[in-house]
């Protein structure tokens, strides 16, 4: 495994991959992995010859410069994790190296980026958009892979891609869960032990609320999962929207698609989590 700095270094050594006609898949991430992540490294390396892991805090998709410097930074541990798993090249740049100058582009995504995470985190999929289609020309990959607790996130890319005609297949890979149902996310080291004995509420209450989605009204099933949150003095829902899972778009009754989603963000003491399910 090589960890590599450079774009031109990492250009370089995958030039001689792909001379040896060897697939490249590559699995974006900002680090302090988990086996949410290790999930993603596997499915890339079965489907691949060659494993890319991108290690990168990217500041342009923050919109909250606290959550940026909290963001956890565990690059040695994370490269101790990739080593056995089959990646073939970790690429670890610095800001300077992926912005040497501002990236001023601006996308527009229509309603997929404007929405729940949108609308909340102003710029925040700008500063996707911007990080992953440099990474993109950087490794030119056949595959890249992005975990669904992400959910609005891979949709946005995959509007991305289309807009920028960029030659990638988005693979989607299942949300990892502890045993306890509460999804992985590098932000749960932030919790204390406390809050992360209460968080696995989130999923709990998700899951239960499909056992008689059908038998109630959108309105009402959204209710119920706000109510049942926001019953823990420590726990707030930021937002929970039941969206057609292809536009994004809130839906009103069971019948406006057939691929609803439920999107959920909540504040578990000061940790922001966010967790979907779906529906059908």
């Amino acid at each position: 495994m090589k960890i590599v700095n450079s774009i031109k270094e990492l250009k370089q050594f995958l030039a001689g991959e792909r001379q040896e006609n060897r697939q490249i898949g590559l699995v974006p991430t900002m680090g302090a992995l988990h086996e949410g992540h290790l999930s993603l490294v596997k499915h890339c390396v079965e489907e691949n010859e060659i494993c890319v892991v991108s290690i990168f805090v990217n500041p342009t998709q923050f919109n909250d410069k606290r959550d940026l410097e909290t963001y956890p930074r565990t690059l040695e541990k994370d490269c101790a994790l990739l080593e056995p798993t089959g990646c073939k090249y970790v690429f670890a740049p610095t800001v300077e190296e992926m912005y040497p100058e501002p990236d001023n582009r601006t996308f527009d995504f229509g309603t997929v980026s404007q929405v729940m995470e949108g609308a909340k985190r102003p710029g925040h999929f700008n500063g996707v958009a911007q990080i992953v289609s440099k990474l993109f020309y950087a490794v030119e990959p056949d595959n890249a892979y992005f975990g669904e607790k992400d959910f609005q996130q891979i949709a946005v890319i995959r509007a991305m891609v289309k807009q920028l005609n960029i030659p990638v297949k988005i693979k989607d890979c299942p949300i990892i869960r502890e045993a306890d149902g509460l999804a992985l996310s590098s932000r749960n080291t932030r919790l204390t032990p406390e809050l992360r004995q209460k968080a696995p509420l989130i999923a709990r209450t998700l899951k239960e609320s499909t056992t008689f989605a059908s038998a109630k009204s959108v309105q009402e099933v959204i209710g119920y999962v706000v109510k049942t949150i926001n019953s823990d003095p420590d726990m707030e829902v930021e937002y929970y929207e039941i969206v057609d899972g292809n536009t994004l778009e809130s839906i009103k009754n069971w019948s406006d698609t057939n691929f609803p989603v439920g999107c959920i963000t909540v504040y578990c003491g000061e940790v922001r989590l966010i967790d979907n399910i779906k529906y059908k």
